[in-house]
């Protein structure tokens, strides 16, 4: 699909994910084995309830946090329009950028690579035939994070309307009668992050570049579309 702000959907991909053999790979290969696995005793409640809020995707996940900036900052109709197309922009596109990268690198996900812990020439990663994340693993690639993607194109736009920012809520269909609140957007970006490694979808590494490279997206978004026209250009 063509971006609608970007060059191209390749224009702020990222560095390739670690080596299999490095430590940082062994480190967060061991973190999401014990923290994302189904039957994980290592993860408490709350992250559990953390995970399961986050397996919503799409729209729902996102747009309410526009909606409620709207009406907090009293916009008029034609700001608030043009901040919810920019929002709308800032998503589809980091969607674009996200699976540019999942399918450039086509990297593996906890569930394949804990099972094939051996095969990888890290004496660091223990294999666990039967592991299995606490959730069913999205069908494509792993790196970078898509969450994390989002969310960090999100905040960037929230931002855009300045500070203070108000306290945020999100409610989620797949974790019935639960309310997340949020009183800073880097508490919002963090457990978006947090939710897919408790999750056993993604490894740290992923969720912190798909952050960084959400927040990319964004800004090229607020910064070079929509600008306000002069007067002067008007007529």
């Amino acid at each position: 699909m063509r971006p609608f702000a970007l060059a191209s959907a390749s224009q702020f991909r990222p560095g390739p994910p670690p080596s299999l053999k490095s430590r940082e790979w062994a480190i967060d290969y061991n973190e999401i084995k014990e923290l994302g696995g189904k039957t994980s005793n290592r993860r408490s409640a709350q992250q559990t309830e953390t995970a399961r809020f986050w397996l919503m995707v799409g729209p729902q996940a996102y747009h309410p946090l526009a909606r409620q900036m709207v009406l907090e900052r009293h916009l008029s109709l034609i700001d608030s329009a043009r901040f919810m197309a920019l929002f709308a922009l800032a998503l589809t596109d980091a969607y674009i950028a996200a699976f540019d990268a999942k399918y450039h690198y086509n990297f593996w996900r906890p569930v394949t690579a804990i099972r094939n812990g051996d095969l990888n020439d890290n004496p660091a990663t223990a294999l666990d035939a039967t592991w299995q994340p606490l959730d069913n693993t999205p069908m494509h690639p792993e790196y970078p994070c898509a969450h994390c993607i989002l969310s960090g194109a999100a905040r960037v736009v929230l931002e855009s309307l300045g500070q203070p920012m108000p306290e945020l809520s999100l409610t989620s269909p797949t974790a019935p009668g639960m309310t997340h609140h949020w009183s800073t957007l880097d508490e919002f970006t963090t457990e978006v992050a947090n939710a897919r490694i408790w999750a056993g979808f993604h490894y740290r590494f992923s969720t912190r570049v798909g952050t960084t490279l959400g927040r990319q997206v964004g800004q090229h978004v607020t910064n070079k579309m929509m600008q306000p026209v002069s007067r002067t250009a008007q007529r």
